[in-house]
């Protein structure tokens, strides 16, 4: 999707686990190691393009690590607590634009994931090591993100 506002969007990014394995695109226009993501549309919540962009870039089956606040009926119209993500970050994508990104940690029910062409030039699970293999360079965000969703599904 194209940038919604001028000057700062925000996106999701998902970093998926299975068998100590993390999931991570190769980006068609970037050209570089990624994570499952994009941009929260105008008629979506973050955890609707979450799931949506899980769906459309590798139709994996996912449960979220972490919490869901557990509150009392609210008296709100339309109130709906929403999966909180593990790590808020803002960076730059142009020297007039910025994404605000909520990564969020999940574990996939299988690692068979669908090869989505038209928005990669590759996919495929990293182990930790591969992380760290220059010939992959992947970026150190990602390695950061990367390591923190390893460790928070073991720990679960």
């Amino acid at each position: 999707m194209a940038h919604i506002h001028e000057s700062i969007d925000f996106v999701v990014n998902a970093f998926i686990v299975y068998d100590d394995k993390v999931l991570l695109i190769n980006h068609k226009k970037l050209k570089k190691w990624l994570s499952i993501g994009g941009h929260i549309e105008l008629n979506e919540n973050p955890e609707e393009a979450l799931f949506r962009e899980i769906k459309e870039e590798c139709g994996l089956d996912v449960d979220i690590i972490g919490g869901k606040p557990n509150m009392p009926g609210s008296k709100w119209p339309g109130f709906k607590p929403l999966y909180n993500p593990m790590f808020l970050d803002v960076h730059d994508i142009s020297e007039t634009h910025k994404h605000v990104a909520l990564n969020y940690f999940l574990k996939a029910k299988s690692d068979k994931y669908i090869f989505n062409k038209e928005e990669h030039n590759d996919i495929r699970w990293f182990s930790k090591e591969d992380l760290e293999k220059p010939e992959f360079d992947v970026p150190s965000e990602i390695k950061f993100y990367a390591n923190e969703a390893l460790k928070a599904v073991k720990n679960k």
